[in-house]
């Protein structure tokens, strides 16, 4: 590259770079994009090949086709529909509920003044900072049987825990609300031009009444990009679940799909079968909606000037 920017002059070197910096960025992208896809390729692959021929070639092609794997799945796990209920109650929950509590968080963070809320608003964001894994015995401990047992005042039995374990409620009680859908709809919210809000207190409207019906119906897009956020997060969670749920009929879709698996023995072309199931819903929510996910990068960093 040296020797050939000593043989052209500057000029040339520029216009040799512009006509290739696109097909190099087309190239890597296309590169990136086959690596990305790959592994869920192969999985689709291998769900539409039959089990005594899961190893045989082609590998990148499902011949001979089937479909009997998804069927296997559909018939012979019972409990599998109550799986993909359970999985659907769950995220649909949590997913309603955090959307309103975050957006209702977010709007005092960004217009109300109260006492020690610049100190929770960063607080707040530390919390996004600490891994997940380092709070699972406290929280375990609250959902479950109490972070002190046995607690008695007065001869009166004080519960320091909900006692929901083996319930979906140990599922959806965490997650009513989260820090980051906190910070996205803050940033969101200081966005927004506060003469509408001064207007409407003008007119002698409150301010669970400038949310409700002004502030709310105009944060559309920024409440279906975390609504669709929570949603992909709360279908695909495996540690929280496998923590707190001991019952087959209380699994949720991503804790069934172990079930799959023998003893001594996986049959891989099923259990792939039953892992499409579970990324159906997610795959089909993001192209529906992939403009709201792009808008949202936007839309999160802005601040009103």
């Amino acid at each position: 590259m040296t020797t050939m920017a000593r043989a052209l002059p500057r000029r040339d070197v520029f216009a040799l770079w512009d006509r290739l910096k696109m097909p190099l960025f087309y190239g890597v992208l296309i590169l990136w994009t086959i690596i990305s896809i790959f592994p869920f390729w192969v999985s689709v692959v291998y769900s539409l090949k039959p089990v005594a021929n899961s190893y045989d070639p082609p590998y990148l092609w499902p011949v001979p086709f089937t479909l009997e794997n998804y069927r296997t799945v559909l018939t012979q796990f019972e409990l599998f529909p109550r799986w993909v209920l359970n999985s659907t109650l769950v995220a649909i929950t949590v997913m309603v509920i955090r959307t309103l509590f975050c957006a209702m968080g977010g709007y005092a963070f960004a217009r109300l003044r109260f006492p020690g809320k610049d100190l929770l608003f960063t607080l707040t964001l530390f919390t996004m900072m600490v891994p997940g894994q380092v709070t699972l015995i406290p929280q375990f401990l609250i959902i479950g049987p109490g972070v002190v047992r046995n607690l008695t005042i007065g001869g009166l039995k004080i519960p320091t825990g909900f006692g929901l374990l083996n319930n979906l409620g140990a599922l959806i009680l965490p997650g009513i609300v989260d820090a980051f859908g906190l910070f996205m709809m803050t940033q969101f919210y200081k966005s927004i031009p506060a003469e509408l809000e001064e207007a409407a207190l003008v007119d002698g409207l409150g301010r669970f009444g400038i949310f409700f019906r002004i502030v709310l119906p105009i944060s559309q897009t920024a409440l279906l990009t975390l609504a669709l956020f929570t949603f992909q997060g709360t279908w695909n969670a495996f540690m929280w679940p496998l923590i707190v749920l001991r019952s087959p009929e209380k699994f949720t879709l991503p804790i069934g799909l172990q079930w799959f698996k023998g003893e001594y023995y996986t049959l891989y072309s099923i259990v792939l079968a039953g892992s499409i199931f579970n990324s159906l819903p997610i795959i089909l929510i993001f192209f529906l909606f992939q403009r709201y996910f792009i808008r949202s990068v936007a839309v999160t960093g802005l601040k009103e000037a």
